[in-house]
């Protein structure tokens, strides 16, 4: 019954008037084979996100962050302090094979060209990107954010490793936490709108505290911003709090 609401509205609310209909006949066994019929088509929903950015930005990390999963455990994307990622992958979210999060190679290597990148990991299979850099975000990261533009999809900035950041400015005298993040944000977003990326919200998270920082901005915005038949997809986005859909149209979460 949950995967309904992965369903576009239109066809979620036309469900009940057939089966209305055919209850009215006293036609079980039409409703029976209409509900199969449904089930069937909507277990082929997916929700394919890409993470990418430069290579030592803590994407795999992050990939395996979002999955609910630690570095070492069996079935996360590898990790390292060198290149790991070699072409993109997908790894399914462990409770929900639906969801797959893409691990993508590191954009600006000589086998990833920028301006070759999003033609050889094959973007259109991606809903939307997200963007991790783990210091400012550089001409590699922008020129991606301006070529995913021109392709009507949606991108994400997160500047990732924000708990480095603050152990760093923690020990020094009167560190003042929201001012120290506020401060980076906005030399995040100056750097891009330079780079004439208009007005960009970035996201600043620690793969290894979920709970902090952006995290829970950043599910937001992009459950708003997803199709209405793959929104309630993002309820098990946060690993370590599962939690019902916000989506005003859904009628099951």
């Amino acid at each position: 019954i949950n995967s309904i609401c992965h369903q576009n509205i239109d066809e979620v609310s036309a469900v009940p008037r057939e089966l209305e209909e055919a209850l009215k006949n006293n036609s079980l066994t039409t409703a029976a084979g209409k509900i199969q019929d449904y089930l069937k088509e909507i277990n082929n929903v997916e929700l394919n996100i890409a993470v990418t950015g430069e290579t030592g930005s803590g994407k795999s990390t992050y990939v395996n962050a979002f999955r609910g999963m630690k570095n070492n455990e069996e079935g996360a994307a590898l990790t390292g302090v060198v290149e790991t990622t070699m072409e993109a992958k997908a790894y399914p979210h462990p409770k929900y094979p639906n969801m797959k999060v893409w691990d993508l190679p590191g954009i600006g290597t000589a086998n990833f060209k920028p301006e070759e990148y999003l033609q050889k990991v094959e973007f259109d299979r991606f809903d939307f990107f997200i963007i991790v850099s783990s210091e400012r975000f550089r001409a590699n990261d922008i020129t991606l954010a301006k070529e995913i533009q021109k392709m009507k999809k949606r991108f994400y900035f997160v500047r990732s490793k924000i708990d480095n950041d603050m152990r760093a400015e923690g020990r020094k005298e009167k560190f003042d936490q929201d001012k120290t993040l506020e401060t980076i944000r906005q030399y995040c977003i100056k750097g891009l709108e330079d780079q004439g990326l208009g007005s960009p919200k970035v996201f600043l998270i620690s793969s290894f505290d979920l709970g902090h920082y952006d995290f829970h901005d950043l599910e937001e915005t992009i459950e708003k911003e997803l199709p209405d038949h793959k929104r309630c997809l993002t309820r098990v986005y946060t690993p370590p709090l599962e939690r019902s859909c916000r989506s005003s149209k859904c009628t099951v979460c």
